[in-house]
């Protein structure tokens, strides 16, 4: 099953979001109007945001990875008190950015930079300009599955132990801060997401997985996770890659993890013979 709407009041007056790529933003801003949230305000990544998102919000402004100030602005121009981000910002732009003065003080004092170290001190720039950065889930709640969700063919018992295997390794590694997913089969780790992401580290897994296929993959969150910014989300693309690389099913962590695209994802696993289900 997905997970019911969380009780709370959703209708704000007013929300600022920072869109990245894929269907999320566009699936954020349906969901947050549809509860009643009058006013969106967006910023959208030149490159990566779908264009169609002009088309569900009230303002749109685009901007070139490093804009920050002009991100911060788009929202205090606004009267924008709070904002989530949505969407997927590719990995290798957080290491190709061309970074305003502000932007660029964040990385001269990061230690790290990673999208969670990065993504954090965006977070306390926007809060010293007044702008809070909230979680975008109390919204997408019905787009995450809940134990007991399955798509495609029942799994095998040996099948389960596999998940239950990469499970406990994809914790590890998560809590690692290396990646959230890793491809196993029969109790053996094939691959573990690295920072090519999840699409090459399936494609990885399935060709080690042999002419057989059959291989098991686990995505996970991970342990104090923070989901103001980096969501857990899989779609019709990621199905599409799991076919393509022999992948026989697909485990995601129960309520921390992102469907979209369900009933395409749906019809596209039984027709291919790919497990959706879920762990927790």
């Amino acid at each position: 099953m997905l997970c019911a709407p969380i009780e709370m009041n959703l209708a704000l007056e007013s929300i600022g979001l920072i869109a990245g790529s894929r269907s999320l933003p566009l699936d954020f801003a349906r969901l947050a109007r549809a509860a009643g949230v009058k006013r969106i305000v967006a910023t959208a990544v030149e490159g990566e945001t779908d264009p169609a998102l002009a088309g569900l919000v009230d303002d749109l402004v685009w901007l070139k990875v490093g804009q920050l100030s002009r991100m911060i602005a788009a929202f205090t121009d606004r009267g924008v008190t709070q904002c989530v981000m949505a969407g997927q910002v590719a990995p290798k732009n957080l290491f190709d950015l061309r970074p305003d003065v502000r932007a660029m003080g964040i990385l001269f004092r990061l230690k790290e930079r990673n999208a969670h170290t990065i993504f954090g001190a965006i977070a306390d720039e926007l809060k010293k300009d007044g702008v809070e950065l909230i979680e975008a889930t109390p919204w997408l709640a019905p787009l995450m599955p809940q134990t007991g969700f399955q798509l495609g063919p029942i799994l095998s018992e040996g099948q389960r132990a596999d998940v239950e295997f990469g499970f406990r390794i994809a914790k590890e590694i998560s809590r690692l801060e290396i990646g959230q997913t890793v491809v196993v089969k029969r109790g053996t780790v094939l691959a573990v997401e690295g920072f090519e992401g999840t699409d090459r580290c399936l494609g990885r897994g399935g060709e080690l997985a042999g002419k057989d296929g059959g291989a098991v993959v686990v995505k996970v969150a991970k342990p104090g996770h923070d989901l103001r910014f980096d969501i857990p989300c899989i779609g019709l693309q990621t199905l599409e890659t799991c076919a393509a690389s022999g992948i026989a099913v697909l485990a995601l962590e129960s309520g921390k993890t992102l469907l979209l695209d369900r009933e395409a994802c749906a019809e596209f696993a039984r027709q291919n013979k790919i497990s959706v289900t879920t762990i927790s």
